[in-house]
Order: structure tokens, then sequence, then C-alpha cells
């Protein structure tokens, strides 16, 4: 069953309930009203009983002479052996009582009879002479018209729901279909972007954009754009890895060649193993970069002292640094965070090393810590080339590496992964990297990470 069938359905159940439940209670207060009338007529014509009736010597009881009563209201009168003593002209030939069970009551009691399939509404009431019980009068009003009456107005609210019904149907399933048709498209588009795979389509809006449907057309866009970039991203991380791998596969099988040919070097086992080395940290640097982007990122989380390990990395820096590049340390301040020590021991390496590798001889790599509010502030900043403007979005994505930018390595032993597990190892500590450059003045780049707020969560 579709949703617009079932929406109809329930549209049309509520409303048929509501209409139902709308007629009962008209239904009931008018019965509770024509039901009242009559009794209020019935104990009128009792009063009146009441007043003019009299007793006559042979024991009947003399009342219909005195008084004109209504056509459609019938009085009998019985003493307490059950012998009729007093009847209105309309049922003077009826030889039985209105109502047989009101003779033997102690107290006025109205109900409802069927006499020859004439419906009555009988009032017995016990009459008493001298303040003794004397017989009962019984006082009957026909219901004809008030049935009448009442199936008239059941036929009426029996068609008006009907009706109603019927409307409310059509006027749902037409609703229905215009408000489900927005998700029709929705439907059509998305079946015919996995029949082509063309993931840069995108689903219409046709709808209201801030209404339901709406929302979800823009949500599943945002996804669709989402997975386009995602399966890009993959596409251009095979081939990357493809292109990596091909140079120290390339440069391992020569190597055999030539071993084969003209004997075994040591030159040649020493390539042999730097290519292997490169390829061991190549799948080290995946396996970290598969495991932060999935969140499952081994992390310690230790009171640090930064500016501890800052200097620990400048001092292993300046032996790579060598007598090319000046590494300086600017401001300095004890800085203490959670986190895991290794890990940003790699940060500040990956940041570092980058400076030194991409500034040409002469140049200057400095790096500076503090804090500024409730962060740690570390800032490596370089006077290398720069990097392009159209560069600086993407370079902390694996293997990206500019043609123009400071990403080309230049002895070949990069991958473009650096900037990568720095971002990650970043993220996961709760802070952010940022990068700001401009072609020929250098470039900065600036770590923020949260300072230690009580203790941390993996201290004992």
């Amino acid at each position: 069953m579709s949703l617009r069938v079932r929406l109809t359905l329930l549209y049309v159940s509520i409303v048929g309930g509501i209409l139902i439940l709308f007629s009962a209670v008209i239904y009931g207060l008018v019965t509770l009203t024509l039901l009242a009338e009559v009794d209020d007529t019935l104990e009128r014509t009792w009063e009146d009983v009441q007043r003019i009736a009299r007793v006559s010597a042979s024991g009947r009881l003399e009342f219909v002479t005195s008084i004109s009563f209504n056509p459609n209201v019938f009085i009998q009168a019985w003493d307490r052996n059950g012998n009729r003593i007093g009847a209105t002209i309309s049922v003077s030939q009826l030889e039985r009582p209105l109502d047989e069970q009101g003779l033997h009551e102690s107290g006025p009691v109205f109900r409802d009879v069927f006499i020859d399939s004439v419906h009555l509404r009988v009032l017995s009431v016990p009459f008493l002479v001298g303040g003794r019980p004397f017989g009962t009068v019984q006082i009957g009003a026909n219901m004809t018209v008030v049935d009448g009456t009442l199936q008239d107005l059941l036929r009426t609210l029996t068609i008006v729901s009907l009706v109603a019904i019927v409307l409310s149907g059509t006027i749902s399933w037409i609703a229905t279909y215009h408000a489900l048709r927005p998700l029709d498209l929705v439907t059509q588009a998305a079946l015919q972007i996995t029949e082509t795979i063309d993931l840069s389509r995108r689903i219409p809006q046709t709808s209201h954009p801030n209404d339901e449907v709406g929302q979800l057309v823009r949500a599943f866009n945002l996804n669709l754009s989402r997975l386009e970039r995602l399966i890009e991203t993959q596409r251009r991380f095979m081939a990357d890895v493809g292109h990596e791998l091909r140079t120290p596969l390339t440069v391992i099988k020569g190597n055999i060649d030539l071993m084969r040919r003209i004997g075994a070097d040591e030159e040649f086992f020493q390539s042999i193993e730097s290519e292997v080395d490169r390829l061991t940290r190549l799948v080290g640097d995946l396996i970290l970069l598969a495991q932060a982007e999935t969140g499952k990122l081994p992390m310690d989380s230790q009171v640090v002292d930064l500016d501890t390990v800052l200097l620990e990395v400048f001092r292993q820096m300046k032996v790579l640094a060598k007598d090319q590049i000046r590494l300086k340390i600017g401001e300095i301040d004890q800085v203490l965070v959670c986190g895991d020590r290794d890990r940003l021991k790699q940060v500040l390496v990956n940041l570092i090393s980058n400076g030194i590798k991409y500034t040409p001889p002469g140049g200057q790599v400095t790096v500076s810590l503090g804090k500024k509010g409730n962060y740690a502030r570390l800032v490596v900043s370089d006077t290398g080339p720069g990097i392009p403007e159209e560069d600086l979005p993407y370079i902390f994505e694996r293997f990206y590496r500019g043609e123009k930018s400071r990403m080309r390595s230049k002895d070949g032993k990069g991958f473009g992964l650096g900037l990568s597990i720095a971002y990650w190892i970043v993220r996961h500590h709760q802070g952010r990297i940022e990068v700001a450059s401009k072609e020929g003045e250098g470039t900065t780049f600036c770590v923020w990470l949260p300072l230690v707020d009580g203790e941390c969560e993996g201290e004992e």
C-alpha cells in the first residue's frame, strides 16, 4: 500500500470518526431535548388532572368534561383492583392499560411502550384520595412526530457525514498527490543518478526550500556533493598511490636487473634498502591516516609539557638544517596541554622539517610558542617561496602537491602526507591548524591546542 493511499485513509478515518462522534452527540442532544419536552407536557397534564379530577359516587374518576386536553395526550384511570375508572375519549375503547407495569409502581414512572405498533410515552402516577391510595392515573403521549423527527435527523446526519467523508477523501487524495509529487521527482532523479553513475547531477528544488520535502532535497544534494568529493578524492588517492609506488618499485627492479648482469654490489643493496624504507614509511603513513580519518587513531592522554617537546624537536631539526638554513626560536612560554606526547612531537617534526625542506639556502625558519586565552599557540614560519593562493585550501589533503607550490619535494622522498597527518593529529587533540602564505613571502603554520583544564582523561 502506497504512502498516498495510507495518508488518504488516515485523513478519511479521522474525518469520519469526528463526524460520527459529532452526529452521535447531536442526535443524543436532540433526543434528550424532545423527550424532556414530552415529559414536561405529561407532567403539566398530570397537574391539570390533579386540579380538576373528582371521584363520583359510583367510584369513577371524572375529569373529561371539565378540561380540554391535548388531542395527542391520552389519559386512563385504574383502581387498585385493575378496573378502569376513567379515560379520555381518544382511548375510551381501549380496555387495556397504557402501561401494564406502571399499575404496580409506588411512585411516578416514565416508560416507553408500544400499543399496536404505536409508540407511546407513558407517565404512571399513583392517585390518592383522602391521603390513601385510590388507583393509578396513566397519561400517554403519541411519539410518532418525535420518532419521525429523529429519523429525519438521523437520515440528514448520515447523508451529510457520507458526503463530507467522500469530499475529505477526494481533497486528501489530491492534496497528498501535490505534497508527495516532489518525492516522486526525488526518487526518479535518484534512480537516474544511480543508473548513470553521474554524481555531478543534482535533484531539482521543486518545492519550498524550507518545508520538509525541500529540506530532504537539500540534504540529499549535500550528500551527493560529499559523495562526489569523496569518490574524486578516492580516485586521486589511488592514482597518487600508484604514482608513488611506481618510482621505488622501478628503482628496485632496475637494481635487481643490474645485479643479475654485473653481479651484486653494496651500492645496489643500499639503493634497494632505501627504496624499501621509503615504501615502509609510505605504508605506515597511510595506515596512520586511515586510523585518523575513521576515528580509531590510538591516542594517549597525559599532561604534555609542550615547550620541552618543542626544544627537543628544535635540537633534532638543527642537524637537518645544517648551516644552510637558520633555525630560530622566537617567543616561548611554558605550556601544558593534554594529549599524546609522541603524536604532538610528530606534528612539530612535520611542520619544522617542511619549513626547512622548502626554504632556500640562507633562509630562516622561526618557531614560537605561547598562550592566547584557553589555547596554546604554536607558530612555525619560514621565508620560503610560499604557497599559491589556489593551493591553500587543499594542502592538508593526502598526496596533494601543487605544481607551483612548495609542496613539491626536492629530494623525491616526500609523499605529500606530512601535513595531512599533522592535521588529523591536531584535530584529534580538539585543536585546529591554520596556514597563511603568499608567493615569495614565505609561509606560516599556526597550531591551536586547548590548555590543560583539570586532569587529563588518561591519567591515573
